[in-house]
């Protein structure tokens, strides 16, 4: 399944599978919006799946966004495991 990143009112609505064969266009992505807008909000209810290689780029996010003193947020329903997994980076930082 193809990954696609959509704004809507400033959030950035994330789709599909977050693996290792999408992980480095979506934090490509996301580092060029980030430092671009200054923050970046994404939403990814709507991604399907997501490895070790997505919760890698959502780290790498995270920490880069920590240290330039810039806005980072992820939102939308998940599982708890994946829940977790986010929480566990926030904390780690």
């Amino acid at each position: 399944m193809a990954l696609t990143i959509k704004e809507k009112h400033g959030t950035f609505i994330v789709e599909g599978v977050i693996n290792s064969s999408t992980a480095q266009h979506f934090q490509n992505h996301c580092e060029t919006l980030l430092n671009t807008k200054g923050e970046l909000t994404i939403h990814i209810e709507n991604v399907v799946a997501i490895d070790e290689s997505g919760i890698k780029a959502i780290e790498t996010l995270y920490k880069d966004a920590l240290k330039q003193n810039r806005g980072f947020m992820v939102i939308g329903n998940i599982s708890k495991a994946l829940h977790d997994e986010l929480n566990a980076i926030k904390y780690a930082a």
